[in-house]
């Protein structure tokens, strides 16, 4: 996320250029303050890994420096198009649709309207989700395990921002949609847990016949893997970090497993963890004769590789968000991701699913037609 900093002044450049028609010192002023703005999200993050300020006090700062830098790439997008068909017009003999497009007004309309889209979608995006069900088919689904309601919380994030309150929310709601198991695909909080434990108490309280499932993300390798390991395990929440467990379910025996992410091997990786093994995950699911294997995967990118093993059933992932944004998810999240962004995917032999998240990261909140959602998965056999 360090790259938005020069990112933001190649946009503040871009954006503002009609200014120049009122004086080079009205565009400078535009340009320095939209790229001090727009690399507010980069700076934060810098103090997160490089110095003592409490995460506490940072992840307040960061919805409003997500807010403008949404609004500045916005608008910057909307100032690519506006030259786009500018040149255009030039081109083709009509130097009148570039005077237009090119007044310095038209910019701070832009701009204005993308302060105010931003700040809707930033609302949407600290709302408490809503329970959202739907039916899965599944071609490897044993009859006896049709109609089985899992309920799916990714990518909480706890943090100041998703605080105990909010995560009481999200149990209450999913204990009522009466879920034979829940699943924790990873990213469950954001800061150390000297300050961030107490938001994720309420995890305790989950309840399901057939258990409550955990396993990592990328934020838990951030934020400290192996204090919030032991977090978890306090509060009752099996984690499952390249290990697999077995339960009869309906006389079945249904197998899930969690593994370990990618970003163990990134350089601000804080505090333990490993790698993903899914070599081992396979390994013990069939010395464990699973007739159903759910597999909780983080990252959807990783499904062609964890559907190689030819020994998952149903990959349940997160970390995408469904893509924030209509229109940013494909263009965007979709390459960052191999594809996958949000719903249901064939992988193989292998189905995926990705949730759209029951929270967000507090430095870029933005929901915009994409909500989010507390997943209730009704298995549906097509045998």
């Amino acid at each position: 996320m360090i790259f938005l900093a020069p990112l933001a002044l190649l946009a503040a450049l871009w954006l503002w250029h009609p200014l120049l028609r009122t004086g080079k010192k009205y565009y400078a002023i535009a340009v320095i303050a939209t790229a001090i703005l727009g690399a507010l999200p980069a700076m934060l993050i810098w103090a997160i890994r490089n110095t003592t300020v409490s995460y506490t006090a940072i992840a307040y700062l960061q919805v409003p420096a997500g807010w403008l830098f949404a609004s500045i790439a916005g608008a910057w997008a909307v100032a690519v198009l506006r030259d786009t068909v500018a040149v255009l017009g030039k081109m083709l003999r009509y130097p009148g649709v570039a005077k237009i497009l090119w007044q310095p007004h038209y910019t701070l309309i832009v701009m204005s309207a993308m302060l105010l889209v931003c700040g809707h979608g930033a609302i949407q995006g600290l709302r408490v989700p809503a329970v959202r069900e739907q039916e899965l088919p599944l071609a490897k689904l044993p009859r006896e395990l049709d109609g089985l309601r899992i309920a799916v919380i990714a990518d909480l994030h706890a943090s100041p921002i998703n605080n105990a309150f909010y995560v009481r929310e999200v149990v209450e709601r999913t204990n009522a949609a009466k879920p034979d198991l829940i699943v924790l695909p990873g990213d469950l909080v954001d800061g150390d847990v000297a300050t961030q434990a107490q938001n994720i108490a309420p995890l305790a309280d989950l309840y399901a016949p057939h258990g409550v499932w955990v396993a990592p993300g990328n934020h838990e390798y951030y934020s400290g893997f192996d204090d919030w390991a032991k977090v978890f395990g306090q509060l009752g929440l099996p984690y499952l970090v390249n290990q697999a467990h077995t339960v009869q379910v309906r006389g079945k025996r249904l197998t899930l497993s969690g593994v370990g992410d990618p970003a163990y091997a990134q350089s601000h990786n804080n505090g333990g963890g490993v790698p993903p093994d899914i070599v081992s995950v396979a390994q013990q699911a069939q010395a464990q004769q699973a007739q159903f294997h759910i597999l909780l995967g983080h990252q959807p990118k990783m499904a062609r590789e964890y559907a190689a093993q030819h020994s998952v059933h149903l990959h349940i992932a997160g970390h995408t968000h469904g893509g924030h944004i209509r229109g940013f998810d494909q263009w965007v999240v979709a390459p960052f991701n191999k594809g996958f962004v949000r719903g249901r995917y064939t992988v193989g032999d292998m189905t995926l699913f990705v949730s759209n998240g029951a929270g967000l990261w507090a430095g870029f909140t933005q929901r915009l037609g994409v909500p989010a959602a507390i997943d209730v998965l009704v298995l549906r056999s097509t045998q």
